[in-house]
């Protein structure tokens, strides 16, 4: 079984799953995105071919066929399989999304339903998930109608119309009629399976659809940024309102390179960028829950401090350990749980938690909007920025061996006092706003002295070195230079020059905790597209926006990393800053809609 990237996201916003082109669930952890995984054949790939561990297929004896795809503006997934004699099933996968009762539906529970199209195809299942990361010891127990998956602390419960018995013995039988299944919670599934899983699926069809059309998004590429918005939302655990930066743990980086990192948790970061993207296509409703989790961040700061990451939870220990029983993917280990980035210090964390909270007290359209006594407490966000905008951190690429003061933690420092005073001018607080706008003259004076590099004649990527990384790019989306600055022009050449390897930007050139990069970093390239366009360079830019979307797999997607010689897709998967560069460049270099009517 070939193994590689080609995957389709689906999911609730409580649990997901990636199907591979076959339509297999191989990756799904349960009871939520950074749970244990009890769908783990991903990383359980040392040899391809082998009977992988973790895993829901459906395979047609003498299958010589299959096809993926999406049911349009959804993460519902129709697979197409077809066997030697021109048989073939259509099978439908997707987690169950609507409301009922009120409240929104999203149970940790995937739906099936496969349905004869043509001939008399055989099918053979197999339902084999694991338990403790690739456990295959899952003991099982059975009635007439389901069958029970005891996974240590989640027992998973598949209630079926087809025949239990073959399933359990991963027998071949015909497929005559539709049949349907739930795996879910262990607990009787209540009413006919078939009505109820049908129904399931057309009101899930209804949702997503219906969200997709609420959406603002550009004339061109639309297509592409509706599947980026999609699987964006999937990335947000709704109970809690956290954005994880990806679904998957330990996809390296690059080949055999050990950069396998568990991107299962929410980046302060990546989600101020992800809930960016999403609010410029009007999908406010994520912005609002996630609003929700950063209150609770910020109530629970610890001595003074706002680490960089934290479990969908809230949780803010996450120990970073390795599970021994997987080979990981490709058989490139170790496969990584948790991640020691938590513990480090990264200052710019405080300007992304007060970027995205300013729209709350300026936009009337959400339900909740903020107010004088959520601003004194974002205050004592702004402390922390002003109080390190000068002070070293392990910046956002998070180095683990070497410290520097990095220009774009300063800068986001800079933007989080320039936000703050104008959240004071809205609220008609004239004193604060006056305070944190000196404050922001002063963080701006330091930058200018301390970042600029005279006798380059540019910005450094941290203060008094020689050196430049992708991220001062950044520079004009926090509105700190504008595009047409001499000194942005400069450092954008500076950082061309070193870091482009044709349509691809590295993140920096210089050796790191595991060497020299070797691939690129997605996002960087959407920056470097961004920063082409506003320069004046518009049909280079939108030559390079086209061959990144054909860079995208059969999903549409992109994961963090790309081998800038090959084109293949490295790193976990779906990755959020991948999609949001997406979205970004989508909006900016779009014919406008007025063009068109």
């Amino acid at each position: 079984m070939k193994t590689d990237l080609q995957l389709w996201p689906i999911g609730n916003c409580q649990v997901s799953a990636l199907l591979d082109v076959a339509g297999s669930i191989v990756w799904g952890c349960v009871p939520r995105v950074d749970g244990d995984p009890a769908f783990c054949a991903l990383l359980d790939t040392a040899g391809d071919g082998a009977l992988r561990r973790g895993i829901w297929s459906a395979e047609l004896v003498d299958q010589v066929d299959a096809r993926s795809r999406y049911l349009r503006n959804t993460p519902v997934l129709s697979t197409v399989l077809t066997d030697a004699q021109g048989g073939s099933v259509e099978m439908l996968s997707f987690c169950p999304r609507f409301e009922r009762s009120g409240r929104m539906y999203r149970p940790v529970a995937y739906g099936r339903i496969i349905r004869p199209l043509a001939g008399s195809p055989r099918l053979r299942m197999r339902l084999a998930p694991a338990k403790n990361w690739g456990d295959p010891d899952v003991a099982r127990t059975n009635g007439t109608n389901h069958a029970r998956y005891l996974c240590d602390a989640h027992t998973l419960r598949l209630s079926t119309d087809a025949p239990v018995g073959h399933i359990l013995e991963e027998r071949a039988f015909r497929i005559e009629r539709p049949h349907h299944f739930f795996l879910g919670p262990d607990e009787p599934f209540v009413g006919n399976i078939g009505r109820e899983v049908s129904r399931m699926f057309d009101l899930t069809v209804d949702y997503w659809r219906y969200w997709a059309r609420s959406l603002a998004i550009p004339f061109e590429w639309q297509e592409a940024v509706i599947r980026a918005a999609i699987t964006l939302k999937l990335c947000q655990h709704e109970e809690t309102g956290a954005i994880v930066a990806a679904l998957t743990t330990s996809i390296p980086e690059a080949p055999h390179s050990e950069r396998n990192w568990d991107y299962r948790y929410c980046w302060i970061r990546d989600a101020y960028y992800t809930v960016q993207a999403l609010n410029r296509l009007g999908a406010l409703d994520v912005l609002e829950k996630y609003l929700g989790y950063l209150r609770n961040i910020v109530d629970e700061m610890k001595e003074g401090a706002i680490q960089p990451l934290f479990a969908v939870s809230g949780e803010s220990e996450l120990p970073e350990a390795e599970a021994e029983k997987l080979p990981g993917y490709r058989g490139m280990g170790p496969v990584r749980i948790g991640n020691a980035a938590a513990l480090q210090t990264q200052h710019d964390v405080y300007g992304q938690i007060i970027l995205p909270t300013i729209q709350s007290f300026c936009d009337q359209r959400l339900l909740r909007m903020s107010e004088k006594a959520d601003f004194e407490r974002l205050e004592a966000v702004g402390e922390l920025a002003w109080k390190t905008h000068d002070k070293p951190d392990a910046g956002l690429w998070e180095f683990r061996t070497r410290s520097a003061v990095h220009t774009y933690s300063a800068v986001m420092s800079w933007a989080a006092c320039d936000r703050l005073a104008m959240a004071a001018n809205v609220l008609g607080l004239e004193d604060r706003a006056q305070f944190w706008s000196q404050r922001a003259v002063r963080i701006r004076e330091t930058i200018e002295a301390e970042a600029w590099h005279e006798e380059a004649g540019r910005f450094g990527a941290s203060f008094g070195r020689d050196d430049v990384d992708a991220s001062l790019l950044q520079l004009i989306d926090m509105r700190f230079l504008s595009a047409d600055d001499p000194r942005f022009i400069s450092t954008f050449e500076a950082i061309e020059e070193r870091l482009r390897r044709g349509e691809h930007m590295l993140r920096y050139d210089s050796e790191d905790d595991y060497g020299l990069p070797e691939t690129a970093f997605n996002i960087c390239t959407f920056w470097l597209i961004e920063a082409l366009f506003l320069v004046g360079r518009k049909e280079e830019a939108r030559t390079l926006f086209e061959q990144m979307l054909t860079r995208r797999t059969e999903s549409g997607l992109l994961s963090e990393d790309m081998d800038f010689e090959t084109g293949e897709l490295w790193g976990n998967f779906p990755q959020t800053y991948s999609l949001v560069g997406i979205i970004n460049c989508a909006g900016l270099l779009s014919v406008p809609w007025s063009q068109m009517r």
